[in-house]
């Protein structure tokens, strides 16, 4: 006689012991924080070579890819070689060769020019602070000379925190500064580790980008062997279309941020205002947070001109009114397009959650997130309206009042039914205005429809 596995009990069996496998996870992660802690912080240390290659190839493959298409170009099209595989692995290597040497020279005219000047002129304000508050106080009692009421109150306040501020820049920021400098001075082995981890995440992502082909391959292998073909090219297409929402957006800022900087600097130091590169920098680098960012970097470097020449500092307002509505009309479209696809609202609705919850981080990253998840969920609905056979055109339903046996009924047809007594002079009247309106919002529609059919085909 045979014997037999009922299924049902194999699938008791299997239910019963991932139950109890996910009880006794619950109960090593509630009762052993600690340790799980520190077992993921170990494995971070040992892989963070491999982190930082892995983030240096791709931020680094834009970089790599336009250098290597110039080459060939230049090579296999105007120089007609022979566009072999031993020809193409010396296109590549000499393509990472030129990467390197660019980004190396970037690095470093940024830490030789820039920091320097950053750290003079932060220990100047803090050494001319006081003068800064003098002649701000001349500026207050000369404006308002005619209400002495007022300038007494202004000035009180101006004492106060003024003094609470200049303690704080010179028993607090300037120590620190030099404690910093300090620690990193005699903090020599932590910073040798560093060095080394970025030593070999640099060679890491060297070989990464050498055979970046071949990783992509390995990676499509794998999913097509793991899903079915229809779940594999969903996975493959999403993928796709996070890594060019990402890319879009964040080459694109950063590359919008550093020609906004340039600009401002060139700007203030026409108009002679002080510390050109320490407003350039703060308005480059706050450039970055959409839609706030902008805000951020021109208040706190409004208040440093304030101090010094009130007069300059109202040029500088003007002057960062006028160079935002540029970035924000001109020059952020011609660079970043529409690459989050989303419109104002939902990002001022990813930047306001995201930065709530993760910082300054949430608010950089928080809009491609958000896109990316916002274009699951329409393409989520999408595919549920066309289950029932119902249209995925925006538009279509601005006037649905209901939909009956799959035909669209009008909400003034639907309003006229259950009314059917209604005056019909005035409903004319009525209709002409609908009309119009109707048109208006239509026309808002039809670019929303626009913008949903060229996200669809991502």
């Amino acid at each position: 006689m045979k014997f037999r596995i009922d299924k049902k009990y194999i699938h008791w069996g299997v239910t019963a012991f991932l139950v109890i496998a996910t009880s006794i996870l619950f109960y090593y992660l509630l009762f052993h924080k600690e340790s799980i802690s520190s077992g993921f912080h170990t494995f971070i240390t040992i892989t963070m070579p491999i982190l930082d290659g892995l983030l240096l190839s791709y931020l680094l493959t834009p970089i790599l890819n336009g250098v290597e298409k110039r080459l060939i170009s230049l090579f296999c099209v105007k120089f007609h070689v022979e566009f072999t595989s031993r020809n193409k692995k010396r296109i590549r290597m000499l393509s990472i060769l030129i990467t390197v040497i660019i980004v190396t020279f970037l690095i470093y005219s940024f830490f030789a020019t820039i920091i320097p000047q950053l750290i003079r002129s932060i220990q100047s304000i803090i050494l001319q602070f006081p003068v800064y508050i003098s002649n701000l106080t001349v500026w207050v009692q000369r404006l308002l000379a005619d209400n002495p009421d007022i300038e007494d109150a202004v000035i009180e306040m101006m004492d106060r925190y003024s003094v609470e501020l200049n303690n704080f820049l010179n028993l607090n920021l300037l120590p620190k500064m030099n404690e910093v400098i300090r620690d990193v001075s005699l903090s020599f082995l932590g910073f040798l580790k560093t060095l080394w981890n970025l030593i070999l995440g640099f060679i890491i992502s060297i070989y990464i980008l050498g055979s970046k082909e071949l990783f992509a391959e390995k990676k499509k292998k794998i999913v097509y062997a793991l899903f079915e073909t229809d779940a594999a090219n969903a996975i493959i297409s999403d993928v796709r279309f996070t890594h060019r929402t990402f890319s879009g957006f964040m080459v694109g800022k950063v590359i919008d941020s550093i020609i906004i900087g340039i600009i401002c600097f060139f700007g203030i130091s026409m108009m002679d205002i002080p510390y050109a590169i320490l407003i350039s920098v703060i308005v480059g680098i706050t450039n970055i947070i959409p839609f706030f960012g902008p805000y951020l970097g021109a208040i706190p470097s409004a208040l440093l001109i304030l101090m010094v020449n009130p007069l300059q500092c109202l040029y500088f307002i003007i002057f960062i009114l006028v160079l935002q509505q540029f970035d924000g009309n001109v020059l952020g479209p011609k660079i970043l397009g529409n690459s989050t696809g989303l419109s104002s609202f939902w990002v001022i609705f990813s930047i306001t959650l995201f930065g709530g919850l993760f910082g300054i981080l949430g608010m950089i990253a928080g809009v491609p997130i958000f896109a990316v998840i916002y274009a699951g969920i329409k393409a989520f609905i999408n595919q549920m309206l066309l289950q029932k056979k119902l249209p995925t055109d925006t538009s279509e339903y601005l006037d649905v009042g209901s939909i009956e046996k799959g035909e669209f009924i009008p909400y003034e047809a639907k309003n006229a039914a259950a009314f059917p007594g209604s005056d019909t002079n005035s409903g004319h009247k009525q209709e002409k205005s609908k009309s119009i309106i109707h048109q208006f919002f239509r026309s808002d529609k039809e670019e929303t429809n626009s913008d949903d059919k060229q996200n669809n085909t991502k």
